[in-house]
């Protein structure tokens, strides 16, 4: 990856919206060479997709929770299933495997106190092998963002 591709992400990353003709004249390259680039990235897995970025308090998803949940076994096949079943539910919008006390953080979304009450309940209480879930609720989010930093 050159510097020239750098550029091309950091566009990209600001604002995929925009024709290939803009985003190859913000780089300084013209549309074919650009759009080589642009594919051969997409192709490496470089670029994963591109998607619209939507706001959550528009849609009353005005809850976000981070559920820090311990397993009470380690093996492959509980593993494998909780990560499964986990990846399935739409309220997750993140979910990772961590070092520590806590063996998976999940970041949900959801409209109300009341709403994580019932996904709790009735979903993250089942996973496979759950032992303990400690709630926490966000009370104002500093940073989000999709960008990463290119150098």
């Amino acid at each position: 990856m050159d510097e020239m591709d750098r550029k091309i992400l950091a566009v990209v990353q600001q604002d995929s919206s925009l024709s290939v003709a803009d985003m190859a004249e913000k780089v300084g390259l013209s549309h074919t060479p650009f759009w080589r680039r642009l594919k051969r990235l997409e192709k490496d897995g470089v670029i994963k997709e591109r998607v619209s970025i939507l706001d959550q308090h528009k849609l009353g998803l005005d809850i976000t929770v981070f559920a820090h949940i311990r397993l009470k076994q380690h093996d492959e096949e509980t593993l494998e299933a909780f990560e499964r079943e986990v990846a399935d539910y739409p309220e997750v919008v993140e979910c990772y495997s961590m070092s520590g006390e806590t063996d998976y953080v999940v970041r949900a979304l959801v409209a109300s106190i009341e709403e994580y009450e019932r996904l709790l309940k009735r979903k993250l209480l089942h996973l496979p092998g759950v032992v303990a879930i400690n709630s926490h609720f966000a009370l104002k989010c500093i940073k989000l963002t999709t960008k990463l930093p290119i150098a």
